[in-house]
């Protein structure tokens, strides 16, 4: 965070070339901001900030925090999902608090790509930043929304779950329609529908389950 205070201002000649010193954030009055989808997290402990002698102020704190994000599943495990991050002050209204991205989206996506996890679940593909105003009680306040795209990487479902799935399908129906008798069909249709039950089971766990429409391949 950035921002300027025109009474914290000083001559670094009259003060042994001092340009600029760490202060308390309880020192001088600091934005309130807050993380609308924000359901957990952990305040940061590092409250300092830096006061420069123009009066320019630089905060950075760490944030760890858990959002909310509504997903849509059905194309899983190939699907592509977009959360949002928005950040607002509604302790004062946009005539006198309004706040702005310093950087552009692109320098952010590259900055963001540095520190996300490269090789977790998911891949992190675009970033976007809206700014807007809303408006509540008839009073209009900043927002700042960062949309996050990130992409699941499908290879481990493909190896655990739909490779084993279209086996199954594919023996059924090679049993069904082969030269068999019918008590070696009826031995091995049970056998395959234990399979397939214990299949269930384990997807049952794996698949997501926060969103409206199941995915295509808990259907089947």
């Amino acid at each position: 965070q950035e921002w300027q205070n025109p009474f914290a201002t000083w001559d670094p000649r009259d003060f042994c070339n001092i340009s600029e010193i760490v202060l308390p954030m309880d020192t001088y009055w600091s934005p309130p901001v807050f993380v609308l989808e924000r359901v957990n997290g952990q305040n940061p402990e590092l409250n300092y900030m830096v006061l420069t002698h123009n009066g320019s102020f630089n905060s950075t704190r760490p944030f760890q925090v858990t959002l909310t994000c509504s997903l849509i599943i059905l194309k899983f495990p190939f699907d592509t999902q977009m959360c949002n991050l928005s950040i607002a002050s509604f302790l004062y209204p946009v005539t006198d608090f309004v706040m702005k991205t310093r950087r552009t989206p692109a320098e952010m996506m590259k900055d963001s790509q540095s520190f996300f996890l490269t090789d977790g679940e998911w891949k992190f593909t675009n970033l976007s930043i809206i700014e807007y105003t809303e408006i509540i009680d008839d009073k209009g306040f900043s927002v700042v929304t960062y949309v996050i795209s990130i992409e699941r990487r499908p290879t481990l479902y493909i190896l655990n779950l739909i490779l084993p799935t279209c086996a199954l399908y594919l023996l059924d129906m090679a049993v069904l329609f082969g030269p068999s008798s019918l008590e070696e069909k009826i031995n091995f249709q049970i056998a395959i529908i234990l399979g397939s039950s214990m299949l269930a089971v384990i997807l049952n766990n794996s698949l997501p389950t926060s969103s409206n429409k199941p995915p295509i391949i808990g259907t089947h």
